[in-house]
């Protein structure tokens, strides 16, 4: 049976099945998002021990050109750029944090 015709038939079991999916999905965006934040600190330890500058607008121009020239959609390549400045952020949050503990040394 197709989905659209599971979802005229039985909305709210289809809906479940959508948000089962969404679930999964979430868990793969997170594991992605920690393997990223990992190489962060890793980046992290490289610029504090060439005190290098933690923001580098160039750099993060690049990722966003990147990520929207590589979109494919339904997402709009706005939207793209928002969810990846709010990742940029958090990335450079992160580095700021270690470089200021001195961790990871």
């Amino acid at each position: 049976m197709s989905r659209n015709v599971e979802t005229v038939r039985d909305p709210v079991r289809a809906l479940a099945a959508c948000r089962e999916r969404i679930d999964a999905v979430d868990l793969r965006i997170l594991d992605l998002l920690n393997e990223r934040t990992s190489i962060v600190e890793e980046i992290g330890r490289i610029k504090r021990g060439s005190k290098m500058a933690i923001y580098e607008p160039k750099r993060e121009d690049a990722v966003f050109r990147n990520v929207i020239e590589h979109n494919s959609g339904p997402l709009p390549s706005e939207a793209v750029k928002r969810v990846f400045e709010r990742i940029v952020d958090e990335m450079r949050r992160v580095q700021k944090e270690l470089i200021e503990s001195g961790d990871g040394v």
